[in-house]
């Protein structure tokens, strides 16, 4: 009996071991990342995995966009059956360690040397209480212009340094019958550019303290209504369609030449590059006038999740690969982005790049690098959501004034915090 008892003991461990090894060999990761230049740079990650036998599995998410995927992620967390990992933005990171649901990565991030290598402001929402939780995949900054170099040539454009040069040169494509402006009608869209008009109209201290501190007097100021008025200028030369459109059929628009120029952070580069064209001799990539030595940041972060012993090795693979010199390196040059790493050389990256990498390092070391409001890295979820909605209706005639535009931003951050 008791031999029985031995050899049934013994085939229970077997399958148990037989299981834990399958488990470990499975990513299971939330992402919204569905465009042409995204999933090629999500790729790059999935082949560096599976060269360590890993597989990777796409958690689905109803609907696209961050939103969506963030709705997923909280049903799937409330039923005990977290990710892997997820795609996550700063503030929400935060909220999901602060709630006890994530992992420690810290041992990890000890022998990878991490807090060395990644900048502190990135630190700042993949670090809680002493803790990694989180893996920074890139550094997104949001003030660019992507224009379409052969209508520029065509209208004889020139590379805008004020907020006036950029309508004047909105102007000239509008005269020569192009769409001077792509933009997507979406409520994120939006917010994302009014974040390069306010640093633009205010400057770099009136930006941190506007939509970093939140300061009253900031947002109430003549200089938040002198933005709202800028807003409302560059809405004069978005074609009539824009409504509901997302973000990579307007850089198509520009890509195609369609429309001259995009306001959108770098991820849009991505599309470029996914549609074989070459910075300098196909498109341009400009700051957003104005706002040349400051960067407003955000980045794509992989939350890594509080999961069973028997997914842990897939985890501390996942977040190894994510950090990776070669990854950021391969990863950044086909996203658009730049590394979150400070020591990985700009060798492999074309022009917008190499710019972006050095304008990260000005900005980082001039204190000029500040967290995109409409992107999460300004202030917490609630609190950018009703910005995003307060900028939307302005854009949408829901808000017909300045002034108005002024007193309901207020009011919706006071309600918000």
């Amino acid at each position: 009996m008791m031999r029985k008892l031995m050899m049934a003991a013994a085939m229970l461990a077997t399958t148990a071991l037989t299981a834990h090894a399958d488990d470990v060999k499975e990513v299971q990761m939330l992402h919204w990342w569905t465009s042409g230049g995204e999933a090629a740079a999500l790729n790059v990650l999935k082949q560096d995995l599976a060269t360590e036998g890993y597989t990777w599995k796409d958690v689905p998410v109803a609907g696209g966009g961050g939103d969506a995927a963030m709705t997923a992620l909280k049903a799937m967390v409330a039923a005990g059956n977290p990710p892997t990992a997820s795609q996550m933005l700063g503030y929400t990171v935060l909220d999901y360690a602060e709630a006890g649901k994530m992992g420690d990565l810290t041992e990890t991030a000890v022998a990878e040397g991490w807090d060395k290598a990644v900048p502190a402001a990135l630190q700042k929402f993949a670090v809680y209480d002493g803790k990694w939780v989180a893996a920074p995949v890139n550094v997104h900054s949001v003030n660019w212009l992507w224009i379409n170099k052969a209508v520029m040539d065509k209208i004889g454009g020139t590379e805008p340094k004020t907020f006036d040069d950029f309508i004047a040169l909105l102007d000239k494509a509008k005269a020569a019958g192009v769409t001077p402006l792509a933009l997507g009608g979406q409520n994120w869209q939006e917010a994302t550019m009014f974040d390069s008009v306010v640093l633009s109209t205010g400057g770099p201290e009136f930006y941190k303290k506007a939509f970093n501190d939140l300061d009253e007097d900031a947002l109430k100021s003549d200089t938040m209504k002198k933005s709202f008025d800028n807003l409302a200028k560059l809405k004069t030369y978005v074609d009539p369609n824009f409504s509901g459109r997302d973000w990579n059929l307007a850089t198509a628009m520009v890509i195609n030449g369609d429309a001259l120029v995009q306001v959108m952070g770098d991820w849009a580069k991505g599309e470029f590059v996914a549609a074989k064209k070459v910075p300098g001799t196909d498109f341009l990539c400009y700051r957003f006038p104005g706002t040349d030595g400051s960067v407003i940041y955000n980045s794509d972060m992989f939350g890594m999740f509080d999961v069973p012993d028997d997914r842990k090795a897939a985890q501390i693979a996942l977040a190894k690969a994510t950090l990776s010199k070669s990854f950021q390196s391969a990863f950044n040059v086909v996203k658009g982005s730049v590394p979150a790493r400070t020591d990985v050389p700009d060798t492999d990256f074309d022009a917008c790049g190499k710019k972006g990498i050095a304008d990260l390092k000005a900005a980082n070391e001039g204190g000029t690098l500040f967290g995109s409001f409409a992107q999460g890295y300004g202030a917490p979820p609630a609190v950018a959501n009703a910005y995003k909605d307060v900028v939307s209706k302005f854009v949408h005639g829901q808000i017909t004034s300045s002034d108005q535009a002024v007193d309901e931003l207020v009011k919706a951050i006071d309600d918000a915090k």
